[in-house]
């Protein structure tokens, strides 16, 4: 089997870039890998001291068929390192697996991986793997579906697939002009994907995936998943750039492994399972926010 290469994006979490790089070490398959460690540059002073702990714990990396270091002397943000650094990996070899510091994987990522990227290399139609699923309850007859979304959480892909990345997102005079096109983008409304693109034109975010998304959908292509998560996202603990207190629901048993693979085919019954539970989670979010904002109306007093 031909492995992939590994890139892993770090910045200022020594302790979770630690955590990511231990559980990668649980799968066997490390020692046939090449590890890509991109480190960005401290954003502001306060940054610096993080940042130079977590470049000297990524020295230290070892376990892997080798270590490639690219230490930014700048600080280029998530999205444009993530862009440059894939682009450079993959048109140099081909397929890439891609990681950032506040995910942790299961011991069989790796192996599911490679496997998937070696089945799927010369179907066009099939432009990402996904480690990461969310937590609904499926009904599927395989260990891993077909569906229209993408993931930043864990994933893999081609260089066939990923020179379809439109940086432009030229895509978006399209859906604009188009409700019904709009409305699928937006998963039939169980996520707003359609703002999120907005804000990226806008300047108000800086977002490589919902380009990376776009660029799948206006091609009419698929994502492989596992139908049980085989990564979790650790950094809902306020200590990401984007990301906020808390934590991802997610949670994997080290025992799941993907060993059935499903006909190409985008699985529809497990789409609208993914598409109810993310309308549940949002109104179960949009109820804590009034609940709060309700408790906090008569017990403002002590904040003037």
């Amino acid at each position: 089997m031909k492995f992939a290469p590994i890139i892993l994006f770090v910045y200022n979490r020594p302790v979770h870039t630690r955590r990511a790089v231990e559980k990668l070490l649980q799968n066997a398959e490390v020692c046939d890998s090449e590890l890509f460690v991109y480190s960005d540059a401290p954003k502001n002073p306060e940054a610096g001291e993080a940042v130079r702990e977590v470049r000297a714990y990524i020295r230290t990396i070892s376990g892997f068929r080798s270590v490639n270091i690219i230490e930014r002397d700048k600080n280029w943000g998530l999205a444009a390192s993530i862009i440059d650094g894939v682009t450079s990996v993959v048109n140099k070899y081909g397929r890439i697996i891609v990681l950032e510091d506040d995910l942790v994987v299961s011991p069989h990522f790796l192996g599911y991986m490679n496997a998937a990227l070696e089945r799927y290399q010369d179907n066009e139609r099939i432009m990402q793997i996904s480690g990461h699923i969310f937590p609904a309850k499926l009904a599927a007859t395989t260990d891993a579906v077909f569906l229209s979304m993408t993931t930043s959480w864990g994933w893999a892909t081609w260089t066939r697939a990923w020179k379809h990345f439109d940086t432009d997102a030229k895509g978006y005079a399209q859906l604009k002009q188009d409700a019904v096109l709009q409305k699928r983008f937006n998963l039939d409304g169980a996520y707003d994907y359609f703002s999120m693109l907005e804000a990226q034109l806008s300047g108000r975010v800086d977002s490589w995936a919902i380009r990376w998304y776009l660029s799948v959908f206006m091609l009419g292509g698929l994502v492989l998943f596992p139908v049980k998560s085989l990564v979790k996202n650790v950094g809902f603990d306020g200590s990401g750039t984007h990301c906020g207190a808390g934590e991802s629901a997610v949670e994997f048993t080290s025992e799941f492994n993907v060993k059935i693979f499903p006909p190409v085919v985008e699985d529809s019954a497990v789409q609208q399972a993914i598409n109810r539970y993310l309308i549940e989670q949002r109104s179960y979010i949009s109820g804590l926010r009034a609940k709060l904002a309700k408790w906090l109306r008569p017990n403002m007093s002590w904040t003037i």
